[in-house]
């Protein structure tokens, strides 16, 4: 073949490809068998191998995903993606429609209904026809970069077809889901691999759109489906049901099943048969999306801050079935927080088997009076979370006494303590539900700064027993080091060495590394402080401990509770008997100051004279605080080397912008 057949053949094939995977994985009406697009496929990527300066950017074989990403870039959406109010309500979508007739002042008024997909919104770029970015919704303003990944999903044309002259540049927004066949597919393949499967639909699309290896996220089966135009070079349809016919003309997935409704009424009767047919379709959906369907009167109603006027989600009753209550068992979070659980006679919600449902907290249980041995109808809260939604009551029935939450934690046999509605293990150094997250913290950088204590290491710890509390990490040896997966000779004596440099730590954070309910690196200073010695502290009571200005009723009744735990007190002791020396901690020049007060510092760049750490303690030392985001509420935005986004973020909010000069100089100042 020369290579102007190869060219000409290339050409044609990927033609033929790219409109048998848009009538496959877009409208699911395949012409051809899968036989033959394998031939089709195979041809391509001989000829390709062939001739491989002919690949093009856009070519089927190059949707296998690239190396692995070191993290995902923050990309600003070109348009905000609005969030929608929800109701379930009749008539609330009554109220709706009234309130469009009066704003708009018009009689009639026609709306597009289409289904609320249950998945992950992305923002979708087109320059010339070609996909050039793609973005996650982020916090509707900033998204992740996430192209790479969005290029292996076989449903989204990576050049758009010209049925419709493509416009040269185009920004549509999306949902990324994954049907659930292939769901469950999926999460059988990974259960016989030993993994951890996703609980929901929605959760494994997002997880898979979000890695940062696209080569993972080509194996899983994504799809997506466009409803909107955020932007475009040229003409706007003049309706959103023209807008989703050019989308469909362009090659873009759009919702099949939609309507175009002419009353309110029309749009309940299409939320009435969504509903009914939703067992049936083969995604996952919550409801359905109701839009006024003319654009200029979207433009005129205009948005709120966080959603557009003109547009509403009708969300679906949550599924709800009958079963029985067999126990009510309470677990222990990794925080310690103790929530009851609804033991289930095992019954299936929605397609999928439920046989526990949180019970969230003690007080939710008594409003709702549920107990050991009730009939109650459980939902998937939110279509996902299993929960009771209400007691049966049965004729004739005998219940058991009431609930109540133990005293004792049932996992270490700590004191529990209440904040609000919630109760907690105040075994925070001993518990074993909290032990691996307990050793974390205290070996993390704001803490004891142990290097080489990493997840992996600390879950061995504790599940060989070798750690059953922190002043344990003292007494720990080469030799059991030696016996744990990944370490060698080297490794081990670099985490003695470490775990031996932190004997010496001052007291905020010491106290930063128990781990103490609401006390992080600013309270744990002021503490260190107003105190002084550990002794002290342990020592004071709940009012000593609200004679403290930063601290409060809650942050009194956390800290009296974990000294007053004797099994805490014991791992203190025993810290102190093994060779932790505590230091108080160094009081810098203006220490104390609160000329910052009220003021908030964003750091955007690198910083020569400065950690960010370092950097964030001169301005609480001065009592201000440092936030990792812009606002209008921002104070100063300090721009070290190659800023970021954020730099712009100031520019456009006009907030006051400070070099690393200015910034030290403004610190000296004050």
């Amino acid at each position: 073949m020369t290579r102007r057949e190869a060219v000409q053949r290339i050409t044609a094939l990927l033609r033929d490809i790219r409109h048998h995977d848009h009538l496959y994985y877009g409208k699911d009406r395949p012409e051809i068998s899968d036989a033959e697009y394998d031939r089709l496929f195979r041809e391509l990527v001989e000829l390709e191998t062939a001739h491989p300066d002919l690949i093009v950017s856009d070519s089927p074989t190059q949707r296998v995903g690239a190396s692995p990403m070191g993290e995902l870039a923050k990309v600003p959406h070109e348009k905000p993606m609005l969030s929608l109010d929800s109701m379930t309500d009749r008539d609330d979508v009554f109220a709706f429609a009234t309130r469009m007739k009066r704003e708009l002042e018009k009689d009639h008024i026609i709306y597009t209904a289409e289904p609320k997909f249950d998945g992950l919104s992305v923002e979708l770029v087109y320059d010339r026809g070609t996909f050039v970015r793609g973005a996650t919704r982020g916090d509707g303003k900033i998204g992740e970069d996430v192209t790479v990944n969005l290029r292996t999903i076989r449903a989204l044309p990576l050049q758009l077809h010209h049925t419709r002259t493509p416009p040269s540049h185009l920004v549509v927004r999306g949902e990324v889901y994954m049907r659930l066949d292939e769901f469950q597919a999926l999460n059988r393949r990974m259960t016989e691999r030993g993994e951890e499967a996703f609980a929901n639909p929605r959760n494994a699309a997002a997880g898979s759109l979000r890695q940062l290896d696209s080569r993972i996220t080509a194996a899983r089966p994504l799809t997506v489906a466009c409803y909107d135009i955020m932007a475009l070079a040229g003409a706007v349809p003049s309706t959103h049901w023209d807008e989703l016919e050019a989308l469909t003309a362009w090659g873009l997935p759009v919702p099949e099943h939609r309507r175009r409704c002419h009353s309110i009424e029309d749009v309940l009767a299409f939320h009435e048969a969504t509903d009914a047919m939703r067992e049936s379709l083969p995604f996952e959906i919550d409801g359905i999306v109701v839009k006024v369907d003319r654009r200029d009167w979207q433009d005129q109603l205009g948005s709120k801050s966080r959603s557009p006027r003109w547009a509403i989600a009708y969300k679906f009753a949550p599924r709800k079935e009958i079963t029985i209550i067999q126990d009510i068992a309470v677990s222990v979070g990794r925080t310690g927080t103790l929530t009851p659980l609804a033991l289930l006679k095992p019954v299936e919600v929605g397609g999928v088997t439920i046989s526990r449902a949180t019970l969230h907290n003690a007080d939710e249980v008594a409003r709702k009076d549920v107990r050991v041995g009730d009939t109650v109808k459980v939902e998937r809260a939110g279509d996902v979370i299993p929960a009771i939604a209400e007691r049966v009551p049965v004729p004739g029935e005998q219940r058991q006494e009431p609930f109540a939450m133990p005293d004792q934690c049932p996992v270490c046999g700590s004191a529990v303590a209440r904040e609000g509605a919630y109760f907690y293990c105040t075994g925070q150094t001993v518990c074993v539900a909290q032990l691996r997250g307990a050793i974390e913290h205290f070996a993390s950088k704001n803490a004891l700064d142990i290097d080489g204590m990493g997840k992996k290491t600390v879950a061995q710890l504790v599940d060989l027993g070798l750690v059953r509390d922190l002043a344990d990490l003292y007494r720990l040896t080469k030799d059991q080091l030696l016996n744990l997966d990944g370490f060698a000779d080297r490794a081990a004596t670099l985490l003695l060495e470490s775990i031996e440099r932190s004997k010496s730590v001052t007291l905020d954070r010491l106290l930063m590394g128990l781990g103490i309910r609401q006390v992080g690196q600013h309270i744990a200073r002021v503490l260190a402080k107003k105190f002084g010695t550990l002794s002290r502290i342990m020592a004071a009571t709940r009012e000593d401990f609200l004679q403290v200005r930063e601290i409060g009723p809650e942050i009194s009744v956390s800290l009296a509770s974990f000294f007053s735990e004797e099994r805490n007190r014991q791992v203190m002791a025993r810290l102190i008997q093994r060779g932790l020396m505590i230091a108080s901690p160094p009081v810098d020049a203006g220490a104390g100051s609160e000329t910052f007060a009220g003021k908030t510092f964003v750091f955007t760049g690198g910083l020569a004279a400065y950690s960010r750490d370092q950097a964030k303690q001169l301005v609480e030392q001065h009592g201000g605080q440092v936030s990792s985001s812009v606002s209008k509420k921002t104070s100063y935005v300090v721009a070290g080397t190659e800023p970021g986004s954020k730099l712009n973020q100031a520019r456009n909010l006009k907030v006051t912008i400070l070099t690393e000069a200015e910034f030290t100089d403004l610190v000296k100042t004050e």
